[in-house]
């Protein structure tokens, strides 16, 4: 067996179920979960009729390189949504969700054998596990960048030491935040570039909650390129419809950015034998070419903001997030499994401790003393979920 697999740590809510193992939350309580950031609103019939219409799809072998509808769809809402211009034949490639092409691109990326050091890659500090578990299994060592309330949640790259930049072949960065829903500004992104231009590592941006918002719309990392001006040169984007489309399950998304590194990506996901099935291809077009289900989703999440950030204000420390649908919650006493265990056994109410999010780095755990709240759940539930945690004590 590949033996970074002794590496991987369990997934955070393996680890929920076994903190909650053997507790008894109150019978008379509806349960309501709110751990997992898994949408919970309906598929908009735009995708479901999409899907019926083209069973004929599955007749047909699919090209990794997906159907020029869904790369132009693609393309169309680059240009929609942030102005940026991508060539649908060579700086696009449909995947299966952001969660396989992170962890895919990861390995087509990594060269252990490029230098005589072990490679980096920097992954921000929480983290969605997916980057750890990448990098491990491409035999890498992931570095972990603190993301910290004083550093506006966002990671302190000055902080990282001039041996591990030189030995760093992938950054990983997610905007909006997972879980703190913090949002990278130009100059975050300017530094960035920077630091990618001196020692010449490549950027994995990660996008997925880029829909979810309240305010001004999140900068896209592409967008930032533009408005630098700059090319796509050692950036690749990630993006997804789940959380944007309300289809977890469809398992459909896209990369876009750097045309020379996505032919690379192109040939290793050739081998990986990961084409999109030809029905998902026409659901996921019918769903990138509409904004009206996505404006209808964003109302949702914003109602649920604006009833459960009152009610948990007076009681627990947070921000409302830039964007996403997760509080990042500062629990009282600082000990965020004992609270987590207290809302389940106390309220019937699951959370996430904001330490199994994160790894303990440079002297500190940045997600102990947090959890995470994801705004799921129908508003009524949430409602209550917040009700029930403000009566904790």
């Amino acid at each position: 067996m590949n033996p970074h697999l002794t590496q991987l740590q369990p997934y955070p809510f393996e680890r929920l179920r076994a903190l909650l193992a053997g507790l008894t939350p109150p019978a008379e309580l509806k349960p309501i979960a709110l751990q997992i950031g898994e949408p919970k609103h309906a598929t908009p019939t735009v995708v479901t009729e999409a899907l019926s219409g083209s069973l004929a799809g599955l007749a047909a072998y699919p090209s990794t390189l997906g159907s020029a509808e869904l790369r132009g769809a693609c393309a169309h809402w680059l240009l929609r949504r942030y102005g940026v211009s991508a060539n649908p034949d060579s700086e696009i490639l449909p995947v299966n969700g952001s969660r396989e092409a992170l962890f895919a691109f990861t390995q087509s990326l990594i060269d252990p054998s490029r230098d005589s050091e072990r490679p980096v890659v920097i992954s921000p500090n929480p983290f969605y596990q997916i980057y750890e578990g990448a990098a491990l299994l491409a035999g890498a060592e992931p570095y972990y960048v603190n993301c910290l309330a004083e550093q506006r949640f966002q990671p302190d790259w000055a902080a990282v030491p001039e041996a591990v930049w030189q030995r760093t072949q992938l950054v990983f960065v997610c905007s909006p935040g997972n879980p703190t829903g913090a949002v990278m500004s130009l100059e975050d992104w300017q530094a960035l570039f920077a630091l990618s231009d001196q020692y010449g590592f490549i950027i994995a941006s990660d996008e997925c909650y880029s829909e979810i918002y309240t305010g001004a719309a999140p900068l896209g990392g592409l967008e930032a390129a533009v408005k630098l001006g700059r090319g796509f040169e050692r950036l690749v984007m990630f993006t997804s419809l789940s959380k944007r489309s309300n289809v977890p399950g469809l398992r459909s998304g896209f990369v876009a950015g750097d045309a020379a590194l996505l032919k690379q990506f192109l040939l290793y996901r050739t081998y990986h034998g990961c084409a999109m099935n030809p029905v998902v291809q026409a659901a996921s077009a019918a769903a990138w070419h509409d904004e009206a289900h996505v404006v209808d989703n964003r109302r949702q999440y914003a109602e649920k903001f604006a009833a459960v950030m009152p009610i948990l204000a007076p009681v627990l420390e947070f921000a409302a997030p830039d964007a996403s649908f997760y509080l990042w919650v500062k629990v009282p006493g600082g000990d965020d499994q004992a609270y987590a265990r207290r809302a389940f056994v106390e309220a019937n109410v699951t959370v996430l401790p904001g330490s199994f999010l994160a790894r303990d780095a440079h002297g500190v755990n940045p997600g102990a003393g947090f959890v995470r709240l994801a705004l799921v759940a129908p508003l009524a539930d949430c409602v209550e979920a917040a009700k029930r945690l403000a009566a904790l004590r």
